[in-house]
């Protein structure tokens, strides 16, 4: 074993293997501690949100021409019972997307307009299911249990009657600003159920 050689009467002998496997202690903890980190921020990530299911749901044309059923949810960003339910769906859609559609509509969108109007949107989260041949056979409103859903896709999946529709949860309102001539209306941002007069 090599040892140093002190420069001055007063400095001990340490010897130089030991110097090194400290720095290699230091080092490798150094590594470990950064890996940790980086994991961690990773699974902080990977929280399913409204845009990364957004991002990965069918396209409305696609799924209402694909031949198979189809789960619609109109959601908006800013709504908490949306943002509640994005973990549970996208576990969802994880088992459910082999055999049905999951698209996302976002109410603040201008585009999904007549969507809005045509399923009477008036609360988000808003669900509806239609079968094979993009007719509707059910709907829920608002934050809804794993269990009730995933019975309504189950059946949905197997051309079966929904067993759980209609049913109503907390939901958020959705404020539309362009309302249109040919109907009465709500305005779901209000938090209430306002009846516009048609004008």
């Amino acid at each position: 074993m090599q040892e140093k050689k002190p420069n001055s009467p007063g400095e001990s002998l340490t010897p130089v293997p030991q110097t090194r496997l400290r720095n290699l202690i230091v080092a490798v903890a150094a590594i470990g501690l950064g890996i940790a980190l980086f994991l961690g921020v990773q699974t902080q990530t990977q929280v399913p949100s409204l845009a990364n299911l957004a991002e990965e749901a069918t396209p409305l044309d696609l799924a209402l021409t694909n031949g198979k059923p189809t789960l619609m949810e109109f959601y908006a960003d800013w709504c908490t019972s949306c943002q509640v339910m994005a973990p549970m769906m996208a576990e969802l859609e994880e088992d459910y997307s082999d055999r049905v559609n999951f698209v996302m509509l976002n109410v603040d969108n201008d585009k999904w307009l007549p969507e809005v109007s045509a399923y009477k949107v008036d609360g988000i989260p808003h669900f509806i299911f239609l079968d094979g041949k993009a007719n509707p056979v059910g709907q829920s409103i608002g934050e809804q249990p794993r269990s009730i859903m995933s019975a309504n896709l189950e059946a949905l999946a197997t051309n079966q009657p929904l067993p759980n529709v209609l049913k109503v949860g907390r939901t958020s309102a959705v404020n539309r600003t362009f309302i249109p001539p040919t109907a009465s209306t709500t305005d779901p941002r209000s938090h209430s159920a306002q009846v516009v007069p048609r004008s």
